[in-house]
Order: structure tokens, then sequence, then C-alpha cells
């Protein structure tokens, strides 16, 4: 069994990209993993996501109830994505190369870079608007600021992006710990929103946007946990993944819900200043400020995990050069992507937030389900790693059983979906309910699990058993 290296605590530069990690570089541990996606979840992004119910008029109690039950099952597509890191040792979109091909693949690439660099527009907006009333200064200042010290922390690696959301950690505990005390303390729960009579249609949607926006670190989770070693517990990691990714998700959604159900604002900044000032005034705008780090410390994670998802993209039609000039580039085009975008929006963004995150849930669980079928009940992790980078392999340029699979999820959401305008035929056979999600990801699995049953994989066998002879 190969040996990785024990952890270093001096930080360098990461040199790797997209390439596999080679075993005598894994390091670290499966708990790291648990206040990473802690911290990773622990920003006040994730806070309006619970903002949703209530503001359709779905009782408080009600919204944390949705929140639990979507960001359990989301969470769980997140951690089962997370153990295929110390398996295969690569980044997470990289591995879709077996599913769709290398050329094939880049359709599930596209939906995710837009996917980063949208949280990435809504991090950088509020981290901006936290800062400037209480610091003064122009928002495109701050925002140029912010995103170069996130690009900073991505180019120096995975182990300083390991390093930054574990200390925040602490910070987060303590600042809003004070915060839900405050909040269970003084609110009066429902008596801001106008309550509307119980909906199913809110709820799910409720539910919905929680579950998306777990399901939303599903694209690059296994990127931190790829340098673990090969050897470590499959249940640590998920177990580890998912107690941290839930724990926060929940925590901070609620307290959304909560505050948004209780007192008059328009966003996370104004409800966690109001909450701060419960305990002693000025404390708000101390908590707001706080809050900043974690939202820079993720908008690094996004950045980093654009370079890789973009790098994968690229090499299914030209070489890459191995070394960090490559990774230098990507991120920074990828932040110019992001400032331009930032310093156009709109005031009214949080308005689009729920909608960018059901578009998200459409696109991404067709992919989530795909992926996971493949490796845990297709493949049971068995890839011929050399032949995801080259487009003479088995798997292909282009893989019909991935794409069909994954078209055919899209198509059969249309009628159960309801997104801005648009509502489909089933929709008001159910009452307005929109089950386009469950049907799209169960949808996925099925045909995909179809189109392969029959695939021939003796080659595919033999090739991975010499690759991985000791």
């Amino acid at each position: 069994m190969p040996c990785a290296k024990p952890d270093n605590k001096r930080l360098e530069v990461e040199t790797r990209s997209i390439e596999q990690v080679p075993h005598e570089e894994r390091h670290g541990q499966a708990w790291q993993l648990g206040p990473f996606w802690f911290t990773g979840n622990f920003v006040l992004t994730t806070m309006a996501t619970g903002f949703i119910g209530p503001a359709s008029g779905l009782a408080a109690l009600h919204a944390i109830l949705a929140i639990v039950l979507g960001v359990a099952l989301g969470t769980l597509c997140m951690a089962l994505h997370a153990n295929q890191g110390p398996r295969l040792g690569l980044a997470q979109m990289i591995q879709s190369r077996a599913q769709f091909g290398i050329r094939g693949a880049v359709l599930p690439f596209a939906v995710v870079v837009c996917v980063y660099i949208g949280f990435n527009v809504f991090n950088l907006t509020l981290a901006s608007q936290a800062l400037s009333p209480v610091v003064g200064g122009p928002s495109m200042l701050w925002q140029g600021l912010f995103l170069g010290v996130a690009m900073f922390i991505a180019i120096v690696g995975h182990d300083l992006l390991h390093t930054v959301q574990r200390w925040l950690t602490y910070l987060l505990i303590g600042v809003f710990g004070l915060l839900s005390i405050s909040a269970l303390n003084t609110l009066e729960l429902d008596s801001v929103q106008p309550l509307q009579p119980f909906s199913w249609a809110v709820f799910i949607a409720q539910m919905s946007a929680a579950a998306a926006y777990q399901v939303s670190y599903a694209v690059y989770v296994s990127d931190y946990s790829r340098y673990l070693p090969s050897d470590t517990p499959a249940r640590r990691v998920i177990g580890w993944t998912y107690l941290g990714a839930a724990t926060s998700a929940i925590w901070l959604m609620s307290l959304g819900a909560l505050a948004s159900s209780a007192l008059p604002g328009n966003g996370p900044i104004s409800y966690v200043t109001q909450l701060g000032d419960l305990i002693y005034p000025g404390f708000g705008s101390l908590a707001v400020l706080l809050a900043v780090p974690a939202l820079v410390g993720i908008m690094a994670v996004n950045c980093y995990g654009a370079m890789l998802t973009g790098a994968s993209a690229l090499t299914a039609f030209r070489p890459l050069r191995p070394g960090s000039g490559a990774r230098i580039g990507g991120i920074g085009l990828v932040g110019l992507a992001v400032y331009l975008i930032a310093i156009g929006l709109p005031e009214g963004y949080l308005e689009s937030f729920s909608l960018f995150l059901q578009m998200m849930l459409y696109f991404l669980l067709p992919w989530s389900a795909i992926n996971l079928t493949d490796f845990y009940l297709l493949r049971k992790g068995r890839y011929v790693i050399a032949d995801l980078f080259d487009t003479q392999g088995i798997y292909g340029r282009w893989a019909l059983p991935g794409i069909l699979a994954y078209a055919g999820a899209l198509l059969a959401m249309l009628p159960l979906a309801s997104i801005g305008d648009y509502s489909g035929w089933m929709v008001t056979v159910l009452g307005g309910v929109d089950l386009a999600a469950p049907t799209g990801f169960a949808v996925a699995a099925l045909l995909y699990f179809y189109l392969t049953r029959q695939r021939d994989h003796q080659r595919e066998t033999v090739l991975w058993a010499k690759e991985n002879q000791s």
C-alpha cells in the first residue's frame, strides 16, 4: 500500500492542477474536511437561502423543516462525491469524462463554471456591501481588494485553502452563536412577513433551494479531498464532509428563516446588523465585518474550483503545460469575469438569487445522478486514469450514454418545472408543486444505468489492473 507523506505545517505554493495527485504527495486527515466545509457553508449567502419560504408566506417553523429536509438530501449527494477524491486523486469534474467522453464532458463543465462565477458574484457583492457602509469608500474598490485576496489564496492553493477555512471556523461559531442566542431569546416569529395558508408549492420551493445550495458543492467537493491518502476510510470522508456542510447550512439557513420572519429588512446584512444590535448597540456592524473573511474564503474556493474545471475543458481540445503558470492564468481569468459582472449587477440582485438556485438544481442534479451511478454502481471506483486524459483512450471523445441520459433528464423535467414565468403542464395538475428536481435525478440515473448495462468492461478492467499494479 502506498504511503502518504506526513502533514507539513509549512505552506507551499501548489503546482498541480487537474493531473492525478501521486500517492507520495498525499497528506491530511479526513476530519479536516469537517471544518473546511463548515466554514465553506457559513457565509451570508447561505443565510439568504433561508429567506425564500418566509418571503412567500411560509411560517418560520415550516421553512426550517423544509430547510432540514433539503439540506439532508443535498448534502448526501455532496458527501458521496467527496469520497471520489481519495479513491482517484483527481479533481471532481475531470471524472465526468468517463461518463460523457473527454469532449462531451465540456457540457457539464460549462454549467459548473457558470455556477462558480454566479456564486462568486453574489459573495463579492455581499462582502463589499458589508464593508462599505462601515469604513466608507466605493464598492468597486472593496470588490477589487476582496477578489484580489481570494485569488491570492487560490493561487497558493489547496493547503492554504484548508488552513484558512479551518481557522475561520472558530471565529464564525463564536459570532453567530451569539447572534443565534439573540434570535431565539428576542424574536417574535412570523410577526413581519404576512402568513399565508400552508402551501406545498412554497414548502418544496424552500426545500429545493436548500438542496440546490448543497448540491452546488458536489461539483468541486473532491477537489479538496483528492490529496487525502487513498486508504482513507470512505465512511470518514463521507461522514466528516456531511457533518461539516450540513451543520452550518441548517444553522445559517434556519437563522435566515427566523430573522426574515420577524425583522424588517431586505437582506442578510440588514438582519445580521439588527440581531447583533439586540445584544449590544454596534455589535451588529462588527458581526457583519467579521462575516466578510468567510465570504473571501469561499470566493477563493470557488476561484480554485473554476480554474480546475476550466482547465479540464481546455485540455479536451489542446494539451496544457504542467506547472503554476496555467493555474495563475486560469484564476486570473475567473477573477476578471467575476469582477466585471459584479460591478454591473443591479441593486435588486438578491431577488434573482432563488431563481439562480433553482436553475442550478435543474442542471446539476442530472450530472450528479449520472456520476454517482457510474462510480458506485457500475465501475465501482475503477477508472483508467491515463485514459481520462487521452482522446484516443477507452473513454473516447464523446460518450453517448452520459450525454443522452443528461439530455433525457432535462427533457423529463420540463413538464414538472416551475421557474420564472414558465410553468410546465404537470405543475398545474399538482397544484403548483415543482417536482422537476427529483424527477431529473431519477431519470438521469435510471436512463444512464439502462444505456450502459450491457457495456463490455473487460478491456477497461485489464487496463485498470495494469495501471494499479504495485
